[in-house]
């Protein structure tokens, strides 16, 4: 059945492949980001150059998670045109990388912005139309590092995503009597194929960054992304989360599972995840809500 979607953050990476994916499998798909102007409106061009050419519903538009207007400006617009939104997909984000020290708070601040209250924004301006509906789908891509193993120098974007994971769990049980379905897809580190690393941002305080890289830990930070590389194995696909994605939206309404985990890595994040999400429905049944544990129409 086909389904209008809107994707944050889709400029690059997975959001990218995401929107493509779904649009190729007939979807009208509404590839949201920040600037579709931005580095000449190449991410934008290309993608519409791709609809035409394979004849899909696919389009870019501007979407600034950090900006409420934003956010209530692109849903109208999807609304208009479309006149419903179905699938709400929650994939906007930005990493930091460096000694946690040497990040400025404000900086810390702008990560959580995008990663977390970004989230929120996009929520707060969808929400209304898509209650009223009864029905309808809401995925947040995570990460394994919320619970998987951990190598230093990430802390600023390991936090915001522990963060988001928590708002997403949270949301799932207060969506569900509206006839919404929540999964967060759990992506391992894929140092390949996207420009998430390469893109991440630095420390500001580059003398107390500098306390850290000439000194005892001189060197680790290369042999931390060299050790996370060689964990993936030569045929890991970060498209495989467009296709885990691309399943999701298929599968019939209260079928689909909280969590999907695509980690080729396998760094645990899967079994960790697989514990706290029973003792979390353990409580629920404890308190006699265990219903919030599966949408309702």
């Amino acid at each position: 059945m086909q389904k209008t979607i809107l994707i944050t953050g889709a400029s690059s990476g997975f959001g990218a492949m995401t929107a493509r994916a779904l649009a190729g499998a007939g979807h009208t798909v509404y590839a949201s980001m920040r600037d579709p102007l931005a580095r000449g409106g190449v991410a934008a061009a290309e993608m519409e150059k791709f609809a035409r050419d394979e004849g899909l519903a696919l389009k870019p538009i501007a979407l600034d998670v950090t900006s409420d207007a934003s956010a209530e400006a692109a849903v109208r617009l999807i609304l208009s045109e479309a006149g419903q939104l179905d699938v709400l997909i929650h994939n906007a984000g930005h990493m930091g990388f460096g000694p946690t020290e040497a990040f400025l708070p404000e900086q810390l601040a702008q990560l959580y912005d995008v990663n977390v209250v970004g989230t929120q924004r996009v929520n707060r301006a969808a929400l209304p139309h898509m209650r009223s509906l009864g029905r309808g789908q809401m995925i947040w891509v995570g990460s394994s590092s919320t619970r998987g193993g951990t190598p230093p120098f990430l802390a600023p974007y390991f936090a915001a995503k522990a963060g988001m994971d928590a708002l997403a769990q949270s949301y799932a049980l207060e969506l569900a009597r509206f006839g919404i379905e929540t999964t967060i897809v759990v992506p391992g580190a894929f140092t390949k194929g996207t420009e998430h690393f390469h893109n991440a941002a630095a420390p500001t305080d580059a003398e107390r960054a500098g306390a850290y890289w000439s000194g005892p830990y001189a060197g680790v930070d290369q042999q931390a992304l060299k050790g996370l590389a060689a964990l993936e194995p030569a045929d890991a696909d970060p498209a495989d989360i467009a296709a885990a994605i691309v399943d999701l939206v298929a599968m019939p309404w209260g079928n689909r599972p909280l969590r999907v985990h695509v980690d080729p890595s396998d760094d645990g994040a899967a079994i960790v995840n697989g514990v706290a999400d029973r003792v979390r429905a353990q409580l629920l049944e404890r308190i006699g809500l265990a219903d919030l544990l599966h949408p309702k129409a």
